[in-house]
């Protein structure tokens, strides 16, 4: 097990981890979380060289990936740099990349009743107003979890808020802060059921956030 403690805070740089061999020839990880070594709850960044594929294989609880660069391809299609993707429980592929590709994938962590299957190209969809000076992308929301991209204008600062059912951030440009650390390009931020803070930036930052996922009792 592998960062399963939801009452704790974790921060991982992924840009300073090291890629760990899949059992899928060049396919590789930067494993972040993990329930089991291959079954289970599991958060990585994994990048697959090009050429490289993936046997099929059945998501029991789901799959999310967001394609950070290159083209990610299954059965169904190419989906490009910017693409957020969710494969519903009981759903299965056999994916694999022709140039390449890097992505943040998600296994095992649905709601059974979150039936959605999802194809958003962000690159290609229009920012809303949020509080201040934000923009907002949403790509997904069930019950109480949420899941968007946020921009973050330079020297923004947001007002002190709660995070109920947790909040999860991967910064994809920029530096994001807060009164607990500066979190670069890469970053991983798991905070747990109603962790608090105060996040600002001083130059344009966009993240990827989830919020409302995690257990709100520890286990």
């Amino acid at each position: 097990m592998l960062n399963m403690d939801f009452t704790r805070k974790i921060v991982i740089r992924t840009a300073e981890q090291e890629w760990i061999p899949s059992p899928a020839g060049g396919v590789l990880r930067k494993p972040l979380a993990r329930e089991e070594a291959e079954r289970g709850h599991a958060t990585s960044v994994v990048r697959y060289e090009p050429g490289a594929s993936f046997k099929r294989h059945e998501h029991p609880l789901g799959e999310e990936i967001l394609v950070l660069d290159g083209v990610f391809s299954d059965e169904t299609g190419d989906y490009p740099a910017g693409t957020y993707m969710r494969n519903p429980p009981g759903s299965g592929h056999a994916p694999f990349s022709k140039e390449g590709c890097t992505l943040l994938v998600k296994l095992h962590q649905f709601n059974e009743r979150d039936q959605s299957t999802v194809r958003i190209d962000t690159t290609n969809t229009p920012w809303l107003p949020g509080i201040g000076g934000l923009q907002v992308m949403p790509l997904h929301e069930f019950e109480h979890e949420h899941v968007a991209l946020v921009k973050w204008p330079a020297n923004e600062v947001f007002q002190p808020h709660r995070h109920f059912g947790g909040e999860e951030i991967f910064v994809l440009s920029g530096e994001f802060r807060d009164e607990h650390g500066r979190y670069p390009e890469g970053t991983w931020i798991r905070s747990s059921h109603l962790s608090r803070h105060h996040p600002f930036v001083d130059r344009e930052t966009i993240i990827w956030v989830k919020t409302g996922h995690l257990p709100v009792k520890a286990r």
